[in-house]
């Protein structure tokens, strides 16, 4: 009995020094950044690298927001991003609609929505770019908002969480005279907050990542992304490896911070079953 508890110990802590040996390794890359976008392009290229900064600078991140408008950048993406949890709340709506409300073609239109998720999005990018055109939405920020705001994969998954909600409580609510906008806002999005912080954390890094479509809707530069940005920062200043490590930190940094953050509620919302 002991000799298999001291087995199973020991294989416990071979996977855990294995896990922590791959998360170091994972990790590095991410902390050279870090620290790199401290350094000056000249202590980069030097012929023995160190991890740390000799002389710790933040001209990298001046020039960022002086130079290179990082600032009009980040303004763009904040929209994008605030404007994508509208969508969110959208996506909720729709999967609460196909989970608890019978109506004429529901189903036929539920799958019409998931087949959507076999089309890559490329396909259908012309297709949209064309639609905004007509109406005189391409090279604005609503353009760039507008596709993003209902997604096949967000429906379904609070399609699928919200059917696992007793219907005998909504009824109940329903019974107390409980309006429809009540249920929703007040049972079923507070029961659905594990799913709510998972689709949450994809449409934060969907909007704070978002590149190739605001980079062919928008002509302008002042329509332009963090991460449409960052690809111009490589292309006019290859050679200067200090400032583009400050513009991917400044890219990085915050979808950690979030990632950290909400972790539990990401692991919770995969686990989860739902009230029964």
């Amino acid at each position: 009995m002991n000799s298999h508890k001291n087995a199973q110990m020991s294989f416990k802590f071979f996977i855990g020094i294995l896990l922590g040996v791959l998360g170091i390794m994972t990790f590095f890359p991410f902390l050279w950044m870090i620290f790199s976008s401290f350094k000056t392009n000249a202590e980069i290229n030097q012929i023995v690298p160190s991890l740390f900064p000799k002389d710790a600078t933040f001209n990298n991140f001046k020039e960022l927001f002086i130079r290179l408008n990082f600032g009009i950048y980040l303004k763009n993406t904040l929209i994008i991003t605030a404007c994508s949890f509208v969508g969110l709340l959208l996506n909720a709506m729709a999967g609460y609609g196909f989970a608890k409300f019978d109506f004429k073609g529901k189903n036929g239109l539920f799958l019409m929505v998931l087949a959507t998720m076999m089309i890559p999005g490329q396909v259908t990018m012309i297709p949209v770019y064309l639609l905004l055109n007509s109406v005189g939405l391409t090279n604005t920020l609503i353009g760039i908002v507008l596709p993003g705001l209902a997604g096949a994969f967000g429906i379904f998954l609070f399609r699928q969480f919200m059917n696992t909600i007793s219907n005998e409580m909504l009824e109940a609510a329903r019974l107390d005279g409980a309006s429809e906008w009540y249920i929703f806002f007040k049972i079923i999005l507070p029961v659905s907050r594990p799913i709510l912080a998972v689709q949450g954390i994809l449409t934060f890094i969907g909007g704070w990542n978002s590149f190739l479509w605001p980079l062919i809707i928008a002509n302008d530069e002042k329509y332009y992304t963090l991460s449409v940005g960052l690809q111009l920062l490589q292309g006019q200043h290859g050679n200067n490896y200090a400032l583009q490590m400050a513009g991917a930190t400044f890219m990085v940094i915050p979808i950690l911070i979030v990632f950290s953050i909400f972790q539990k509620y990401i692991l919770q919302g995969f686990n989860v079953s739902g009230i029964k």
